[in-house]
C-alpha cells in the first residue's frame, strides 16, 4: 500500500509532494551523493541544491521536464543523470555546471542542444542516446577534452567535420542511427579506440587499417557488402568478423561506462544509469 501511495503522490507536482516521494533527505549524504532515480518525480526538490559540495546527482527515470535554477548552487557537481525523462529542451542551469565530467542525457526529447553546453571544457562523458537528435549539434565539436560521446537511437544521417577537432575522443557510440555510409570524418580521428555503427543502413565500408589507435569497431546489422580492413589486433564485430565468439556489444558499452566512471571521479563510482533496451 506504501508503494501505491507515493506513486500516487508522485503525480501531484507540488513541492510538500515531491519531498514526501524523496523521503528524509533533509542532510549532505557522506558519499557526496544523491539518487533519486525512479521516484516518478514531475519536479526536483529545491532543498537538495543546498547540498554544495554534492559530487553525483541521478534523476535518472523520473517525469522531469525542467530544473530549478537553484541546481546552479551546485558547483562541485562532476556527474548528472537526467536519463529517461522528459526533457524536451536542456535547461540552461545544467550548463553552467562548470565542473561536470559525465552527463547523462539519454532516453528524452531532445532535438538540439544549447550553445551555452560549450561552456562545459571539463566533459569527459556525454550520452545523448536514444532522443530526437536528426544531425549531432554543432556544440558537441567544441567540447575539447570530450573522450566518450554516445548518440545512438537517433535519426542521425552524418557527422560534422568539425568533429576531428575533439582529438581527446577514443570512443564514439552511433548505433541506431541513419547512417548510409560509413561517416567520413571518422577516417581523419586516427585517435579513437571504439567505433559502434551497429544497426544503420551502410552498404560500404572503407578500410580502417590505418586508424593507429583503434581497438574495436562494431558494424554488426548493416546491409553491408563487405567489412571493414583493420590492423592487426583490432577486433571486429559484425558480419565475416573473424572471431568467434564476437564481444557482446551491449557489455563491451557497460565495461566503458563503468571504467570512465572509475578515471573520472576520485569518488567510488555508482552503477550507470538506466541503459535503453533497443541497444
Amino acid at each position: 500500500m506504501g508503494n501505491i501511495i507515493r506513486a500516487l503522490v508522485a503525480f501531484i507536482p507540488a513541492d510538500r509532494c515531491q519531498n514526501f516521494v524523496v523521503g528524509d533527505l533533509r542532510e549532505m549524504p557522506l558519499d557526496k551523493m544523491v539518487d533519486l532515480s525512479g521516484n516518478q518525480l514531475r519536479r526536483f526538490p529545491v532543498h537538495v541544491c543546498s547540498f554544495r559540495e554534492l559530487v553525483k546527482l541521478y534523476l535518472s527515470d523520473n517525469h522531469l521536464s525542467s530544473l530549478p535554477l537553484e541546481l546552479g548552487q551546485l558547483q562541485n557537481l562532476q556527474i548528472l543523470a537526467l536519463d529517461f525523462n522528459n526533457f524536451k529542451a536542456l535547461p540552461q542551469v545544467v550548463c553552467t555546471l562548470k565542473q561536470l565530467c559525465i552527463l547523462y542525457l539519454g532516453n528524452n526529447k531532445l532535438c538540439d542542444l544549447p550553445n551555452e553546453l560549450s561552456l562545459l571544457q571539463n566533459l569527459r562523458t556525454l550520452w545523448v542516446e536514444a532522443n530526437c537528435l536528426t544531425q549531432l549539434p554543432d556544440v558537441v565539436c567544441e567540447l575539447s577534452l570530450l573522450k566518450t560521446l554516445h548518440a545512438g537511437s537517433n535519426a542521425l544521417r552524418l557527422l560534422p567535420g568539425q568533429l576531428r577537432r575533439l582529438q581527446e575522443l577514443r570512443t564514439i557510440w552511433l548505433s541506431g542511427n541513419l547512417l548510409t555510409d560509413f561517416p567520413t570524418v571518422l577516417l581523419h580521428m586516427p585517435f579513437l579506440e571504439v567505433i559502434d555503427v551497429d544497426r544503420n543502413s551502410i552498404r560500404y565500408f572503407p578500410s580502417l587499417a590505418h586508424l593507429s589507435s583503434l581497438k574495436v569497431v562494431i558494424y554488426d546489422h548493416n546491409p553491408c557488402r563487405n567489412a571493414p580492413k583493420v590492423a592487426k589486433g583490432v577486433r571486429r564485430v559484425g558480419r565475416w568478423a573473424e572471431e568467434t565468439p564476437e564481444p557482446d556489444p551491449r557489455k563491451a558499452r557497460r565495461y566503458a561506462l563503468v571504467k570512465e566512471e572509475s578515471q573520472e571521479t576520485q569518488a567510488p563510482a555508482l552503477p550507470p544509469p538506466l541503459f535503453p533496451s533497443n541497444s
